[in-house]
């Protein structure tokens, strides 16, 4: 049975974090993926909570019959400087702890490089899941990784080769639906080729920045280096749900019984309700016509 998770984070400023079961259940969820949050953990900072926190959060996810299916820590964990790079593994070996107490048993990420030290990025990936991989293999946690616009590598192809590299089945791939386009727009080529290492799919729409020879979006000056999207509600963009669902049926991640589907639409706080209520009922309306 897929599961399809909410992600809170236009909630932030108004639902302290022990009240988001009870959020996500009143919206039509039956899943929770946690993000970055104050008393959770800022991007690229430590993790806030203690086994207080952790004990509380787990009862009231419980008492909302919520279920915690991943966490989304963003730590510099392939950041080209050693210093940035080493407090992002102290941070992130923190989170797989935390996981771990709160009995989840998925990670998702980002490589949270950059672009234009792409090599010595890479090498600082590859010297932190040396430091990681042994704190995820004796937790059970499995790690997935988005690569996010305006990373080292952007990609989807060329980031999962990086990932195959790892040769470790505790490292999967996120696939970002918002992120299609700086992916390559590939799906149909791509998640075939991930298999059963794709991990998590988060849908929120967005345009194609290259469409209109380049020119659907202008930010000046003229070719700097500025990455766009969105994270619309499914429908506002140019994103072919038709065609992802589609494959993540003929691929099989959709009769998988750890499948992740996430709402992650961050541009509607205004409507927030309204707009998570329509996600959870279209993505479902998107599994049962792809299955049909």
């Amino acid at each position: 049975m897929v599961r399809i998770a909410l992600d809170p984070t236009p909630y932030n400023d108004s639902v302290h974090l022990l009240d988001f079961p009870e959020l996500v259940a009143r919206l039509g969820y039956e899943h929770l993926q946690l993000t970055p949050n104050p008393d959770f953990g800022r991007h690229f900072h430590y993790p806030k909570l203690d086994d207080a926190m952790i004990a509380e959060l787990k009862k009231r996810a419980k008492d909302a019959g919520v279920t915690i299916t991943s966490i989304l820590p963003v730590q510099r964990i392939s950041w080209p400087d050693e210093p940035q790079r080493e407090a992002a593994v102290r941070n992130m070996r923190r989170y797989i702890e935390v996981a771990a107490e709160l009995g989840v048993p998925m990670i998702n990420t980002e490589f949270s490089g950059r672009p234009e030290r792409e090599e010595e990025s890479e090498a600082g990936f590859y010297r932190s899941m040396d430091e990681l991989l042994p704190v995820l293999e004796r937790e059970g946690i499995t790690l997935n990784i988005d690569p996010h616009p305006d990373d080292f590598v952007e990609d989807g192809l060329e980031a999962w080769r990086i990932i195959r590299g790892l040769n470790s089945r505790q490292v999967g791939f996120v696939y970002v639906a918002s992120h299609t386009f700086h992916y390559g727009d590939r799906a149909t080529t791509l998640l075939p080729e991930i298999g059963d290492r794709l991990g998590a799919v988060y849908t929120a729409d967005s345009f194609d920045h290259n469409r209109s020879h380049g020119l659907r979006y202008i930010s000046n000056p003229p070719g700097n280096t500025v990455r766009i999207h969105q994270h619309s509600a499914i429908g506002d963009g140019d994103v072919d749900w038709q065609e992802l669902f589609g494959v993540l049926a003929k691929t099989g991640y959709l009769d998988r019984d750890d499948a992740l589907i996430v709402s992650n639409v961050f541009g509607e706080d205004e409507r927030a309700d309204e707009v998570s209520k329509y996600q959870v009922q279209k993505i479902r309306e998107l599994i049962d016509k792809a299955r049909a």
